[in-house]
């Protein structure tokens, strides 16, 4: 907090499309749609509009119990349409720590009403990051995210994130009875933009459902086209057993996240005797947001944007990787749909500290904004409206701040 202050604040004033425009009237290119969530660009009145429309009508009422509104029922239903699992049912949160936490309580109360109160441990991976609630705190794959904070949940557990041995090994130091889930985004966003080494996923998937552990995909990133499909889980067929998603359900309009939660996790609340789960939070199910969210998911669909995201995979890798002939990039990450990384060179790093802070500052100056991941690489996740000359332009950016902090 100490490098900011007064007066020295980036005040961002206004946006569109993939343009967003400091109170000084400069202009920058969204390289990271902010917080990986302005799927479908900026300026889109037709969201606010509906959430003008529905305010009028009905701003908010609970929904706890049996109570709903009109734009909640139609998005859950969407939800259950578009869901990797069939028939799967949803509830919602104001965002993706909220789904987090939401995620761990259901799957350890999950394993309590199916008889097995021992299986409270949530296994989680390296350089993974599932929000700053007390949960996802807890399961931090990147350590300055934990560290200070003293004890926090109790039964967690840090995997490797690229090794189902390491799975394996830890199933056998903690028994997998005593295991509830296994949280993993299926491209870590926030550690780096890694995409999984291949037969990764489908070899966890496979460990947790064959040992009864509950397999949680961490979509807050992912979902709503990020990897050119609406969720990596269905690229992945990894058939979830809960699924947490926000960000790209409202394109960040306003603020929504939802757990998805297949059938068969369902089944004891809607069809057994478990009884009420005594969880909720103000603002699950608020109308407005909801009705956000479907006009939100109205232009993803009408414009073919889960498509357009498949198409920027090609034209980032194909843009970004002439930037590896630079002697301060060791790796371009791109071939995940609307993903990318520009990995600085540890060495480089090494030897000058200041450069990750630095490079920032000429990437500003160069009309870029964007910020340093998890382990010194270069966030990309663009709008999926960025065309050609986006494209380029960020190359271009890209490629005049690093000459310029060389």
């Amino acid at each position: 907090m100490r490098a900011i202050t007064r007066g020295q604040e980036l005040v961002i004033d206004r946006a569109d499309g993939y343009y967003v425009y400091d109170t000084e009237g400069r202009r920058y290119l969204d390289a990271t749609a902010s917080l990986w969530y302005c799927n479908v660009g900026h300026g889109r009145t037709e969201i606010a509009q509906a959430a003008f429309e529905q305010m009028q009508r009905l701003e908010a009422y609970s929904t706890f119990g049996d109570f709903t509104n009109p734009p909640v029922m139609a998005l859950t239903d969407r939800l259950s349409r578009i869901a990797p699992v069939p028939d799967s049912v949803s509830f919602l949160t104001s965002g993706g720590s909220d789904s987090i936490d939401t995620a761990i309580k259901l799957a350890r109360l999950y394993h309590k009403v199916k008889g097995e109160p021992q299986r409270t441990y949530v296994l989680s991976r390296f350089r993974a990051y599932h929000g700053m609630h007390t949960g996802g705190t807890s399961m931090a794959g990147i350590a300055p995210n934990l560290d200070g904070y003293g004890p926090l949940l109790s039964d967690t557990r840090v995997v490797g994130w690229d090794s189902h041995d390491d799975l394996i090994e830890a199933m056998e130091e903690l028994g997998p009875e005593n295991i509830a889930a296994f949280v993993c985004e299926p491209v870590i966003g926030a550690g780096g933009v890694l995409a999984p080494p291949p037969g990764y996923l489908e070899k966890v998937r496979g460990i947790c459902r064959d040992s009864g552990i509950l397999f949680i995909s961490d979509e807050v990133i992912t979902g709503f086209g990020r990897t050119g499909m609406w969720f990596a889980s269905e690229r992945w067929n990894l058939a979830p057993d809960l699924m947490t998603c926000a960000k790209g359900i409202t394109s960040g309009y306003l603020p929504l996240g939802a757990v998805i939660v297949a059938p068969w996790i369902a089944e004891p609340w809607f069809e057994g005797g478990a009884g009420m789960w005594r969880h909720g939070y103000t603002y699950s199910g608020h109308a407005t947001v909801a009705a956000a969210a479907n006009a939100n998911l109205d232009i993803i669909e009408r414009e073919g944007l889960v498509r357009s995201a498949a198409v920027l995979e090609a034209k980032l890798a194909n843009g970004l990787s002439p930037l590896t002939d630079h002697h301060l990039i060791s790796e371009v990450r791109a071939g995940v749909g609307a993903m990318a990384a520009v990995q600085l060179s540890l060495d480089a790093v090494d030897e000058d500290p200041g450069l990750p802070d630095r490079l920032i500052g000429a990437l500003r100056e160069h009309g870029i904004l964007t910020r340093i991941l998890f382990g010194h690489a270069v966030q990309v996740s663009p709008p999926f409206t960025l065309d050609d000359n986006g494209v380029g332009e960020l190359a271009d950016g890209i490629r005049g701040a690093l000459d310029a902090v060389a």
